[in-house]
């Protein structure tokens, strides 16, 4: 689809409405000025059909404007900022449909009501500016927005992995091997895989893996361990088994170039967590964890290390089983970075599964809570020097009440030099929860009193605090000054 022709449809399309609603014109009286269908007038109104010269000097004269106002593509005030995101051609980036969204339907309010959608719009740039939101920050919001509306089960991926194991007779009861992986690759695919030392060059430092779809050449760093690894290939395999062309070709990403690629990204990851990590065999063996009332932390270790994968890559697996095969639909990811020698923590991915969950990302500057159990398993695994260190807890949050079991995993950030990062999946609290969790109330787990942002925070006397708590204090100062104000509109009314 051409964006240039469409954009200027849409623009005079707007501009006619624009310009008929303000003479207080309906459709239907202008379809009687002009002789020209009602029909056909909506049409050009949804930026759907541009009108002929002969057709826009008829409506010129009608409508009182000069036939240079009417095709000019400069908007007033009030529509520049409706005028620049139809211009940058960011409707086409993302697949609205993937929210049952309708591109025209989007269009029709924008038709509709241009000033609210403006203010609207200029508000979502102010933001964006202010906290510096990259195009692909924009892009990552809205696959975590899709992922949360499907509460990140995708039946249809799932059944994928089926028919490909059955395909290349992949034994699912069993983890996959790293071997068997390869082959896959250089047989089926005809991929030529090497390993390199990306670390000679200091531009790739970060990089895990390059392919180069040339020559069909898989390049690994001679730094991955095997859980990278066999993620890699996995991924790798998810690409060529789903047909997949437009993706991304580094790992971890540089840079995305459209919509397609962060989705295509998240399909191919998400393949290969369910490959790595078969449903049926992960549910046996949460199922086993959980009849034990008061497991060991090294139990849950364990577990994850009886698959060839990450932390990260369990702990988003349990994203996608616990809300189809637990019914826990009220849940949190949380990854949280923090460079070893600093006091700062930061959340640089998160998911939550039917509403906002607590804890979640600020962009403030504030500081998290330091009594989560996210901050106590890097702490931990720095003070203990531990590979892997993990922890689980009862949070309760003071300003809302919610309770989650709270599981973490710290382990060094393969990504960044002198950073450790863990990983947390929270389970809210509630009846159904606590009966397939009888570990709840055993006695090794922990409740503690925890915050969002210290800023924030209502837990009095509290020795973690890292900042006093400035915004709650400013919302109270506000609130006692409003109840004065009332006194006097009451004593003076």
């Amino acid at each position: 689809m051409d964006i240039e022709k469409d954009y200027i449809k849409l623009i005079f399309g707007l501009k006619m409405k624009q310009v008929r609603t303000q003479k207080n014109l309906s459709l239907f009286g202008l379809a009687k000025l002009t002789n020209l269908s009602k029909s056909y007038l909506n049409e050009i109104e949804k930026g759907k059909k541009y009108p002929k010269t002969d057709k826009i000097l008829l409506l010129c004269e009608h409508l009182d404007v000069t036939y240079d106002q009417m095709v000019s593509l400069k908007l007033d005030n009030n529509l520049a900022p409706i005028g620049e995101i139809l211009k940058s051609g960011i409707l086409k980036e993302i697949p609205l449909e993937l929210f049952g969204i309708q591109e025209a339907d989007l269009i029709d309010i924008i038709a509709n009501a241009p000033a609210k959608v403006n203010a609207f719009i200029s508000t979502i740039i102010e933001i964006a500016q202010h906290y510096n939101l990259s195009r692909e920050s924009f892009f990552l919001a809205s696959l975590r927005s899709y992922q949360e509306a499907h509460s990140n089960y995708f039946e249809d991926l799932e059944e994928k992995v089926i028919a490909f194991s059955k395909s290349f007779q992949i034994n699912l009861d069993s983890k996959i091997s790293i071997e068997e992986l390869e082959a896959i690759l250089k047989e089926e695919y005809e991929y030529k895989i090497q390993e390199i030392a990306f670390t000679d060059q200091e531009a790739l430092d970060d990089l895990r893996s390059i392919y180069v779809p040339k020559s069909k050449t898989l390049l690994l760093s001679t730094e991955l361990d095997a859980p990278q690894k066999a993620f890699i290939l996995a991924k790798e395999i998810a690409y060529n088994y789903m047909k997949i062309s437009d993706r991304l070709l580094t790992f971890s990403w540089i840079k995305f170039d459209n919509f397609d690629q962060v989705l295509n990204n998240f399909y191919a990851s998400y393949f290969a967590g369910a490959l790595l990590l078969p449903r049926k065999l992960v549910v046996d063996k949460i199922n086993h964890f959980l009849e034990n009332e008061n497991p060991k932390p090294e139990e849950f270790v364990s577990l994850i290390e009886s698959f060839e994968v990450s932390p990260e890559s369990f702990y988003q697996r349990l994203t996608n089983l616990l809300p189809k095969d637990f019914q826990l639909k009220n849940l949190f990811f949380l990854r949280l970075s923090h460079k070893i020698g600093s006091d700062f923590y930061q959340i640089n991915k998160e998911l939550h599964i039917t509403h906002q969950q607590e804890p979640h990302a600020n962009e403030t500057n504030e500081h998290y809570c330091r009594r989560w159990v996210s901050v106590k398993t890097i702490d931990e695994a720095i003070k203990q020097n531990k590979a892997h260190f993990f922890d689980a807890q009862i949070s309760s949050y003071a300003n809302s009440g919610n309770e989650y079991l709270v599981f973490s995993s710290a382990t060094k950030d393969p990504f960044l030099h002198d950073t450790i990062r863990s990983i947390s999946v929270g389970i809210l609290i509630n009846p159904t929860m606590k009966k397939k969790f009888k570990l709840i109330d055993g006695k090794p787990l922990v409740k503690r009193i925890v915050g969002v942002t210290c800023e924030t925070c209502a837990v009095k006397d509290c020795l973690e605090r890292a900042a006093p708590p400035i915004v709650l204090e400013r919302k109270k100062r506000h609130e006692n000054t409003d109840a004065v104000v009332q006194q006097f509109m009451n004593q003076y009314s």
